[in-house]
């Protein structure tokens, strides 16, 4: 039985998706585009040719489509989700699932009343290095994790804050929200999940509301503490990079593999092909992680199960920025709790 799939938002991300769900149907995946909003260009582009174009309304509405992919702004990710899970729709939401905890939880509770999935993007988790560096953490093989740090210093323009005015916004546009979101959601998954967090964030290199500079630290569950810090301040962009430093060794991770590891207690995880790096250009991001998670999402669907990324994880990894952003405005320290779908 083929999944019909729309898409709100036919955007630079909306296109990614649409790119990995005709990979899919091309591999032989039973799935279709059937609709997509927000965008003046065709479907055709990115191998749908008959895919129609709707309004927003009439996208969340149509009965045809069993999972629609939420693809608007920032801001709208939480209305948006919401308003297709009352119209009876399974619903895969790109970064992030909400703005707020608040939020993010009230669709997580919505979708469990309803019996419905919602899987929020995370498609870092499904990069073959990233789930072998898990297990080797939880294993003990590594010894004791007591520090945890990732590094997003990425370039972004004028002319790409120009380009859209939600990128600016204090809502949703910041560097920690939409560019370093992916590494930090990395870090508290590898780690387990983080229990409070301390902030501070600026706007340093551009004339918008939202910062385009942060940095946190973390304490996570296991009781080690982590480092978070991001910027699009800078005047050339760098793979985002993350490090694990543990009692017996550490690693560095980058978006172009392994740059250290010196653990005498754990082989050298096998590299496969990593995704292009979005440093310096959002364009160049590929699409692997994305069909990943779709397989996923896909499979889970047709066999009744859960996804690999749940309503649970988007929950754990809003509670996390919110709490950068609450602790960076009011100068305190913010207690985010741990949520136990983070550890899974």
């Amino acid at each position: 039985m083929t999944i019909k799939i729309g898409i709100l938002g036919l955007g630079g991300i909306g296109a990614a998706h649409a790119q990995a769900l005709a990979a899919l149907a091309d591999s032989g995946t039973e799935v279709s585009l059937e609709a997509f909003s927000g965008s003046a260009r065709s479907a055709a582009g990115f191998g749908w040719p008959d895919a129609r174009r709707l309004t927003t309304d009439e996208l969340i509405a149509d009965q045809s489509i069993d999972v629609l992919t939420v693809c608007s702004p920032s801001a709208f990710h939480a209305e948006h989700t919401s308003a297709a899970l009352c119209a009876g729709k399974h619903v895969v939401v790109e970064k992030p699932m909400a703005l707020t905890t608040t939020d993010a939880e009230r669709v997580r509770d919505q979708a469990s009343a309803a019996g419905l999935v919602v899987s929020p993007v995370a498609q870092r988790r499904f990069e073959p290095l990233n789930i072998e560096l898990k297990a080797a953490i939880a294993s003990g093989q590594l010894g004791r994790v007591v520090l945890g740090e990732t590094f997003v210093h990425w370039h972004r323009s004028d002319d790409y804050y120009a380009e859209a005015d939600w990128r600016t916004d204090a809502d949703g546009g910041g560097s920690l929200m939409n560019q370093g979101l992916h590494n930090a959601d990395l870090l508290c998954w590898l780690l387990g999940g983080a229990t409070a967090v301390a902030g501070h964030t600026a706007t340093l290199g551009h004339d918008i509301a939202a910062e385009d500079t942060a940095v946190a630290a973390l304490r996570f569950a296991n009781g080690a503490l982590g480092v978070i810090a991001t910027t699009t301040a800078t005047g050339v962009g760098e793979p985002s990079e993350l490090s694990i430093w543990t009692t017996t060794g550490s690693a560095r991770i980058t978006q172009s593999g392994i740059s250290r590891w010196d653990f005498p207690t754990a082989p050298r995880p096998t590299e496969s092909e990593v995704p292009a790096s979005g440093a310096s250009d959002p364009r160049a991001i590929g699409i692997a992680g994305h069909v990943a998670q779709w397989a996923d999402v896909l499979g889970a669907l047709t066999t009744g199960t859960e996804p690999m990324i749940t309503a649970d994880d988007g929950v754990a990894t809003v509670a996390v920025l919110d709490g950068i952003y609450r602790s960076a405005a009011g100068g305190r320290t913010v207690d985010v709790g741990m949520i136990s779908a983070a550890e899974s």
